[in-house]
């Protein structure tokens, strides 16, 4: 296992959950953090007129999510302290899961390799806060099938995860930031 797996904390959750609010919080407080690879991929092949869209093409759209997040992983080894992912390998698997997709096993052993925290924050469906936008065209459903996907995904990989609660993003950054201290 990778030493710095007990410093690399996952943030994981369906679409419209919180997360990256939760995340930007956390930087603002000083942590280091990883960019969600979905929507930068989205992004970036909306720009170029590529195909890697997960309403074109989800097999390739996973390949680029796998390749971004091992490559956010090699880059928070060269990072001190604690490092918050906007998800990890395991969503590969799990939204790939979630697309009917099959699970090549190279996936399962990038899941096996780039290991985080054992303990993985994972953002619950919350219809209050959940908006959809020009990257996010999932409805809330697809984010409810999303959450159960990733949870699943996690547990195989053998995670342990932990729920945000539904509070502010003051108050979520206070849940994880005591979960961080009390369990390294």
């Amino acid at each position: 296992m990778d030493e710095n797996a007990d410093r690399f904390i996952v943030i994981t959750g369906g679409p419209g959950s919180g997360k990256t609010a939760l995340l930007d919080a956390l930087q603002r407080e000083g942590y280091a953090r990883s960019v969600e690879a979905g929507r930068a991929i989205i992004q970036g092949q909306v720009t170029i007129g590529g195909p890697a869209l997960p309403w074109n093409d989800r097999a390739l759209f996973s390949e680029l999510m796998l390749s971004w997040e091992m490559r956010s992983y090699e880059i928070a080894r060269n990072t001190d302290g604690f490092v918050f992912f906007d998800r990890g390998v395991p969503d590969v698997i799990g939204y790939r899961s979630l697309c009917g997709l099959p699970v090549p096993d190279y996936m399962r052993r990038a899941a096996a390799v780039f290991r985080y925290h054992r303990r993985v924050f994972i953002a619950p469906p919350w219809q209050e806060i959940f908006r959809q936008d020009e990257e996010r065209k999932q409805d809330f459903e697809e984010a409810v099938r999303t959450h159960k996907a990733l949870a699943a995904s996690y547990a195989e990989c053998g995670y342990e995860l932990v729920e945000l609660p539904r509070l502010s993003v003051i108050e979520r950054v206070r849940f994880v930031t005591e979960k961080i201290r009390s369990r390294n």
